[in-house]
């Protein structure tokens, strides 16, 4: 740990030492480069339109057009990648806004340019395809690309049907936007007093900070009730939305012959329904840890009452510093289970300068890792020296781990991966990082403060997801059964929901139901934050297997991994995780979760008393 103060004042970027930026031009040389790679990117969307109408004449057509398309997407990549990255760098600087949106505009032209491949593939005889990838290994590489074509077909409809729903879209998005006009544009947050004397308006993204470093309970308690009444003071209309955001997916669903907006939701992945459902009932069921934790805090926050926003405030005070340079080598040695080689890849990535490390004027907030297919990933960081930011920073390598091995390992058309195993790598080096930073603690606080951050993750990551999973496909259910869909109805939903996981632990509160309101992935992102949890407890039995005690078998879960990681998109995500020893369908996974929270609580305890 330093003792060095954390940086107050973001700096001009030209003061940056540069070898904590990264170095663009393995993407491209120059901007020169760029505009070459610009225009050919463009010559190159007017050849491929050329190609509509020529599918019938063949295996060797097909494959021709499928390669023009990987080159098309490869130069895509770079070309887009090096004007974002460059923007990100410094968001004031209108020259590189101008060459993004450019970018844009020709990526739009070349979707465009594309649309007719899908349609006009699915009406060559399905049998006559397979003939063909039977004949030609080249084409063969693309199998399951097709064959995903073919599989989906069975809910698309026919032109007019298609046509008709492709009508319905802008209409169907109206709810979603509704939402964010709503809660940020026409949001009128107030502001409260603390009792420091500081006045603070208490918006969306101040209010986790505030929950965060407010010790006096009753200034979380300010902040709280200030942002609860704000969408309070709307719940008609948010309830409104939320039905208009489900009436719409319903109508898709049964427009495409599901039978649930669930089966709908998961069946572009190939993902079975029980999963979700049996995370719901193990959740529940393994909400023991989870009441026992908030219990300890209840405790040792010496509260009378304890409320959901008493339940990010740190046990322990803590103003550590984390030098930037120091965390490097505890990364790379935290990563020594999986292989030398691996951790060979991570000192790579710090020596060769593939992150944008600190804060500078006008930078990106956040961190992120960006694909670069052609290149390798680059991330963005703003590191200020937190323990928050030793985690991201494993975080985003995690995800770029996973990034260069799909690339290097897969053909073009599978080198990405969906959203159901990307947070697998990135929880996974964050779980590493955490043991060994516990096993090199230097003090009891380091040890709270280690064993409460992921505690929280889980708490975050796991149980809070599965809590709106659970609410949002109970929603659903009000309206496939025709039910009314009020903000009464949907607050005591959500109240019936929580209840099921945190017993009798929290104290009275009338703003609490109202939590639904403001969780924008149910109204832009249906059937989206249950993946947040799949990924943690796929992590969860991962770490189990690759922390065993046997060599042989830990090897082999390593290697199971890995090949997790080089497969990319080459298959469905459940056949990948299964692959890799993880089976979402079964009730022993998501219990793995519970298991890991249940021993972390039992050492926290151990250190609080």
């Amino acid at each position: 740990m330093s003792s060095v103060a954390a940086i107050t004042a973001a700096p001009e970027r030209s003061t940056i030492d540069p070898k904590y930026t990264w170095n663009l031009n393995t993407i491209f040389q120059d901007w020169d480069a760029w505009e070459e790679g610009f225009r050919a990117l463009d010559a190159g969307i007017t050849r491929y339109a050329a190609h509509e109408g020529t599918l019938a004449q063949g295996g060797g057509q097909l494959l021709r057009v499928y390669r023009d398309g990987d080159v098309l997407g490869q130069l895509a990549y770079r070309v887009y990648y090096y004007a974002m990255l460059q923007h990100d760098e410094d968001q004031r600087n209108n020259d590189i806004t101008a060459k993004k949106q450019r970018v844009s505009l020709l990526l739009a032209r070349w979707q465009q340019s594309t649309a007719w491949f899908n349609p006009e593939l699915l009406q060559l005889p399905t049998d006559e395809v397979r003939r063909w990838m039977d004949a030609s290994a080249e084409l063969a590489v693309y199998r399951f690309a097709i064959e995903e074509l073919f599989r989906q077909q069975q809910h698309v409809l026919d032109r007019a049907g298609e046509r008709l729903l492709s009508l319905s879209g802008p209409t169907g998005a109206t709810a979603s936007e509704a939402y964010s006009a709503l809660s940020t544009a026409d949001a009128r947050f107030p502001t409260v007093t603390l009792t420091t004397g500081e006045r603070v308006q208490v918006s969306y993204g101040q209010y986790r900070r505030l929950l965060t470093t407010c010790r006096a309970q009753e200034d979380r308690r300010a902040a709280y009730e200030a942002l609860y009444d704000t969408y309070g003071a709307s719940l008609n209309t948010y309830a409104a939305l939320y039905n208009g955001v489900m009436q719409q997916e319903w109508f898709t669903a049964r427009a495409r012959g599901f039978a649930t907006t669930l089966e709908a939701a998961l069946f572009g992945n190939a993902i079975p329904t029980s999963v979700v459902e049996t995370l719901i009932s193990e959740g529940r069921a393994g909400a023991a840890p989870f009441r026992r934790y908030h219990a300890l805090r209840k405790r040792v926050l010496g509260l009378a009452h304890y409320h959901v926003y008493d339940a990010l405030v740190p046990l322990v005070a803590s103003d550590a510093q984390y030098d930037y340079d120091t965390v490097q080598s505890w990364i790379v040695e935290a990563m020594a289970p999986l292989g030398s080689e691996y951790q060979a890849r991570i000192r790579e990535a710090f020596s060769q300068r593939w992150i944008d490390v600190f804060e500078n004027q006008g930078k990106r907030s956040g961190a992120y890792s960006a694909p670069v297919y052609g290149a390798q990933p680059f991330i963005l960081m703003n590191y200020n020296n937190t323990l928050d930011a030793v985690f991201t920073t494993a975080h985003e390598l995690g995800h770029s781990m996973h990034t260069l091995l799909a690339h290097e390992s897969q053909p073009f058309v599978y080198s990405d991966y969906t959203i159901f195993v990307a947070e697998v790598p990135s929880t996974l080096a964050e779980s590493l990082l955490l043991e060994y930073m516990l096993a090199h603690a230097r003090s009891r606080e380091e040890r709270v403060g280690l064993l409460e951050h992921a505690i929280d993750n889980i708490v975050g990551t796991f149980y809070n997801q599965v809590i709106f999973a659970d609410f949002e496909l109970a929603a659903h259910r009000m309206v496939e059964r025709d039910e009314p869909v009020t903000a009464d109805a949907l607050s005591a939903l959500y109240a019936r929901t929580a209840e099921a996981y945190w017993g009798d632990l929290l104290g009275p509160d009338e703003r609490m139901p109202r939590t639904w309101a403001r969780i924008p992935h149910l109204f832009q992102s249906p059937y989206y934050v249950y993946q947040y949890a799949t990924c943690f407890a796929s992590t969860a039995r991962l770490m189990g297997e690759i922390g065993g005690g046997d060599p042989i078998q830990r090897q082999a879960a390593v290697d199971r991994y890995l090949s997790l990681l080089r497969a990319g998109g080459s298959d469905h995500p459940m056949r990948l995780l299964q692959r890799a020893g993880v089976d979402l369908s079964q009730p022993d996974t998501v219990r793995a979760v519970v298991t890991q929270l249940d021993t972390l609580v039992t050492q926290l305890e151990a250190e609080v008393g």
